[in-house]
């Protein structure tokens, strides 16, 4: 019965994954955060009084996430501030209509200000327009306070959209702790205090700093919560200190800070101590490393390259394709069908209303053709000609774009790949050591000299362990070197510390370019030998298993082969564990089965080579592809010790 639960519990997780893998569940998620981003905003305010953080998300974005974004924060104000937010609604109007003009965006490349200022004179003729009519009296500290806000809300937004800055992060999280800071959905549960205590335990100092800051500032609580969070993050680097404490630190400063000044409010209390604990689903962050000698200068250098890069990848992006001239094709075949027509001379009446319409849908016997033409079945063939033209024309088109596609995706991978080794630089922790050892072993047979499948395990970076099935589709030594190209590549992307997903996008660009869809299938296992866990990418490949304690669990199922689209993103991804002696096995489309994987069920146990040759005699290979079979297995030293 416990066999059945976990096999219904696993093939729940499956669906569960393909489901979130399904691109209108991410534009349904991306819409409700754009939402739910709208809705927090408004709720931030200063000396009670809200603040158009609102207008600064609006105006950095564009489209359906700038409509979206309005949307939530009209319901904010009338939920948060009610009728007094009237100015508000006006702010979310014009940053809307001013978000929705794509020209600012277009100029915003070469004015870099010009958003922030656009959301500042939004800001400032509303509150004078305000103060004139008498519907609001404001100090002119907030009025001034609400402009400087706006701008400033403005490009940080915009910048951390367009860039990743260490700075620029941290004051994200500032403005993200002021908004939450006025949310009280229960009492004494304030969700400003929940992220302040995460980034007290998660984050560096600065971040602790502003989130504290921003609570005094929102003005929620008359205890120094800049104090306090200051205090917390000091308290976790004390020596030695347990590192389950630190979780307890945010709590144990607030009530020393509080004792200290003689000020009792315990409504930060709970959210504080909630905070703390859900951190411990986050990973921590580092120090950002000071950027002296080499390392510096090196990582100085890289961010540089991965800017210019990622300037290019979005220069790429804008450039447009020009139209095509269809009323010249149109003319064009009137011509030749005119110019060769012996009756041109005495014709008085040429075709000239032939409209482009022609060129989209079937002639049939020229019916819809101008009735004054005496010849139509020249002009007839004429316009078919050109209809021929019009498909090549986009042929031609369309493969150009699958070629511009993939240099933008190039630029882009390079860009992000350079950013990651730049931040690798920064980080001051200790390297992660292995903790599992690998075993593998392969068999394969084929009834040619050479054999298409090319199977490989080789070391990555930060402990990383990849095992690589490529399957070269028929047989022979085109299968062979189609196999030997593809694995060949990706290890020399993955060594050199490539993400995953790239380095597989990589190889689908090229088999697009080359028009060798469907050559070769993928089949990669990525290790992580520090935890055990480890993530399958299958790209065309057969289903792989994971002989368990239950009966063996089949994982994948078929997808297309890559080198159909250059922009499609079509490989399948599990995530399962190996840390509790689990052994994998991968398998080419000539070898495996569910007869194969029953009747090897029973030497589960055996060593890996033992059981590669025994899956592959049960398979039963009829020859006409190759076969390969490789088995994985993880052991710890310490437990076979």
């Amino acid at each position: 019965m416990m066999v059945t639960i976990g096999v219904y519990i696993r093939r729940g997780q499956r669906i569960l994954r393909r489901w979130l893998a399904d691109p209108r569940v991410h534009i349904l998620m991306q819409g409700a955060g754009y939402l739910t981003a709208g809705f927090l905003s408004s709720a931030a305010g200063l000396s009670h009084r809200f603040q158009p953080i609102t207008l600064g998300l609006i105006c950095s974005q564009s489209g359906w996430p700038a409509v979206l974004i309005a949307a939530g924060g009209l319901l904010g104000y009338r939920v948060f501030w009610g009728s007094m937010a009237t100015q508000g609604f006006l702010w979310v109007a014009l940053g809307l209509t001013a978000s929705l003009l794509w020209g600012l965006f277009r100029l915003q490349d070469e004015i870099h200000l010009l958003l922030p200022t656009v959301a500042a004179c939004i800001t400032a003729a509303t509150g004078l327009l305000f103060q004139y009519w008498r519907i609001e009296s404001t100090p002119v500290s907030i009025y001034l306070l609400r402009v400087g806000l706006a701008a400033f809300s403005t490009w940080v937004f915009s910048y951390a959209l367009a860039h990743r800055d260490t700075v620029v992060d941290w004051l994200v999280y500032g403005l993200s702790v002021l908004c939450l800071a006025q949310v009280l959905p229960f009492p004494y549960f304030g969700l400003g205090y929940v992220a302040a205590g995460t980034l007290a335990v998660t984050g560096v100092f600065p971040t602790a700093a502003l989130a504290g800051l921003a609570l005094d500032l929102a003005g929620v609580t008359p205890v120094p919560m800049t104090a306090v969070l200051c205090l917390a993050y000091m308290t976790r680097m004390i020596p030695k200190l347990n590192p389950w404490m630190r979780y307890l630190c945010p709590a144990a400063a607030f009530l020393l800070v509080m004792g200290l000044g003689d000020v009792w409010d315990l409504h930060p209390l709970p959210g504080l101590i909630l905070g703390s604990f859900a951190a411990m689903l986050l990973p921590g962050q580092t120090e950002p490393a000071h950027r002296r000698g080499e390392t510096g200068a090196a990582q100085v250098r890289l961010e540089m390259a991965g800017a210019v890069l990622s300037q290019t990848e979005h220069i790429l992006e804008d450039v447009e394709p020009a139209p095509i001239d269809e009323e010249a094709l149109v003319a064009r075949a009137v011509e030749r069908a005119c110019s060769g027509c012996p009756c041109r001379k005495n014709c008085k009446e040429k075709p000239t209303d032939i409209s482009t319409a022609f060129l989209h849908r079937p002639l049939g016997n020229g019916r819809d053709l101008p009735s004054l033409c005496r010849k139509s079945g020249r002009l007839l063939q004429e316009l078919r000609r050109s209809q021929e033209q019009l498909r090549l024309i986009r042929a031609d088109r369309d493969r150009q774009q699958e070629y511009r596609e993939a240099v933008i995706q190039q630029y882009r991978f390079l860009s992000e790949y350079l950013q990651d080794i730049s931040d690798s630089l920064a980080r001051r922790m200790d390297p992660a050591k292995p903790w599992f050892q690998p075993e593998i072993a392969a068999c394969s047979a084929s009834r040619e000299r050479v054999n298409g499948d090319r199977c490989l395990w080789f070391s990555g970076t930060e402990c990383r362990y990849y095992i690589l099935l490529c399957d070269g589709m028929g047989t022979g030594p085109e299968a062979a070197e189609d196999g030997k190209l593809a694995g060949n590549m990706l290890r020399k992307l993955l060594t050199a510390g490539y993400p995953t997903e790239y380095a597989l996008r990589c190889v689908n660009s090229l088999c697009a370019l080359q028009g060798r869809a469907g050559a070769v299938t993928m089949d990669l296992a990525e290790i992580r030998l520090d935890t055990g866990k480890a993530t399958l990418y299958k790209w065309g490949a057969a289903p792989s298993y994971l002989f368990a304690k239950g009966e063996p669990i089949k994982i994948g199922t078929a997808t297309p082969p890559p080198g159909l689209s250059v922009s499609d993103r079509r490989e399948a991804v599990e995530r399962l564990s190996l840390r509790r002696g689990e052994t994998l096995v991968l398998l080419s489309d000539g070898a495996g089965g569910e007869d194969a994987m029953r009747q090897a069920w029973i030497a589960a146990g055996s060593p890996p080579g033992e059981l590669a040759a025994k899956i592959l005699e049960s398979s039963q290979p009829d020859g006409e592809d190759d076969a390969t079979v490789a088995v994985v297995r993880l052991h710890s030293p310490a437990a076979s010790a």
